[in-house]
């Protein structure tokens, strides 16, 4: 069964049905399911850790019997079994289909489509203050119909507001601010640094918002660490839930030979946090000795750097792009692959590598944020930001495939043991209950 969807607008001014019932709060959380309200200003359910994080929490919790409900934004989500969906009414002005396009007067008349307006001009990005505020509106005078409001990362102002009404969390996957000081670094002259700057100004509001909550989630102890140095939140507030993988997606195909000279990565942006450069610099130097094929899933953009980089390098006969492919043909890429390459210089939890560890192929990963919690002795990691160490960690599991046979089947065994969405179900329910529970003595 999907998801039930209902697309709010400022007409539709009733409360929506009461699915969840009557307020029970003299029932004992203990002996009860939960009433789950979960916020996500933007989430592709698809792509995207945060997106892929509400598809399959949502899904978990669902199956461990509590009832849940998404507030989100765009794209449309479709979640799964029970799991309800109400769309805040937004400008959207990251659609693909209509990027940056310019709003009616008609819809500018409404004072939050108008800030949400001039923060996109002046190359900001408001969406998770100004969905904030669409929450709070939307929730205000229906939060008797939840337990908890769990937050995905939109720490904004509206959620500010909500946090002594109702016992309210957050998720953090990792502070924003380590996209910041790596997109400054790797930006070229000083306009460029001042529009880095002025993307990431949200991340004020997230520090103060983070600071004013009682209880965080997040995915890693290393970006729970991140999340105490650049948002100032007291370690004794932060809950280590990590992340699950899709085991029913990402699992080995039989009868699928793997071609022993192909590496896949699974990111094809121009985005530094991402690594991709190091990882085509390495592929040129082992081309140099021996036959390699890269495959990236994805598409760059046509006129981009990472295109740019590939003729530079004069490995374009190496590298091969996928587009937009679904999860069946992901994982039949994973299956043909001899190596997977995680190249990130940070990630909050690293679900590329958890996913092709499920599909029992080799990780080579660098050590960058939560990467060797994930990967642990189950694959090769290396130091950051450093081609040439990928290229020699690459080179010797191509050249042993005993090896990589072994650190695949290891993978796999890790990845069932530690990471599954059940598992991180019942943590995020623990978490849940210690809160309430907190809520109601303060």
């Amino acid at each position: 069964m999907k998801a039930h969807t209902t697309v709010w607008t400022r007409s539709a001014l009733q409360p929506t049905p009461e699915r969840f019932g009557p307020h029970t709060a003299s029932i004992d959380v203990r002996d009860r399911p939960l009433r789950v309200c979960i916020i996500s200003y933007r989430s592709n359910p698809h792509s995207g850790g945060q997106g892929v994080y509400i598809r399959h929490l949502s899904k978990a919790l669902d199956q461990l019997g509590h009832r849940v409900e998404v507030i989100s934004g765009p794209p449309d989500l479709d979640l799964a079994s029970g799991v309800s969906v109400v769309r805040l009414p937004t400008l959207d002005l990251y659609d693909p289909k209509d990027p940056f396009r310019i709003p009616s007067i008609r819809e500018l008349i409404d004072p939050v489509n108008l800030l949400e307006w001039i923060g996109v001009s002046t190359m900001g990005f408001p969406e998770p203050m100004t969905f904030g505020i669409r929450a709070w509106h939307f929730l205000r005078n229906r939060l008797h119909r939840y337990d908890i409001l769990h937050d995905n990362q939109s720490l904004s102002y509206g959620i500010w507001a909500i946090r002594n009404r109702i016992p309210t969390l957050a998720t953090v996957h990792h502070p924003i601010t380590v996209d910041r000081d790596v997109a400054v670094r790797a930006a070229r002259g000083g306009w460029q640094k001042m529009k880095e700057m002025r993307w990431h100004s949200f991340v004020g509001m997230q520090r103060r918002v983070a600071r004013s909550l009682r209880r965080i989630i997040t995915v890693s102890r290393a970006a729970g660490r991140d999340l105490s140095r650049d948002f100032g939140v007291d370690p004794r507030n932060v809950s280590v839930v990590p992340n699950g993988i899709d085991t029913e997606v990402f699992r080995p195909l039989p009868g699928v030979s793997r071609l022993p000279h192909r590496v896949i990565v699974t990111t094809s942006a121009d985005t530094a946090l991402k690594g991709l450069p190091y990882l085509l610099l390495a592929v040129r130097g082992i081309a140099r000795r021996r036959p390699i094929d890269l495959v990236v899933v994805g598409e760059p953009a046509k006129n981009g750097r990472i295109r740019r980089i590939i003729s530079e390098l004069r490995i374009t006969d190496r590298v091969h792009f996928t587009g937009r492919i679904d999860s069946g043909e992901f994982v039949r890429q994973y299956a043909r692959a001899a190596v997977a390459a995680v190249p990130s210089v940070y990630e909050g939890f690293g679900l590329p590598a958890g996913e092709a560890m499920a599909c029992s192929v080799p990780v080579v990963s660098t050590t960058g944020g939560a990467l060797p919690e994930v990967v642990g002795d189950a694959g090769i990691l290396v130091p950051t930001a450093s081609s040439r160490a990928l290229e020699r960690a690459i080179e010797d599991l191509l050249d042993h495939p005993e090896r990589a046979r072994a650190l695949g089947q290891a993978g796999y065994r890790r990845v069932h043991e530690r990471f599954t969405w059940r598992r991180a179900g019942e943590q995020t329910v623990a978490v849940y209950r210690e809160l309430i529970r907190d809520h109601r003595r303060l």
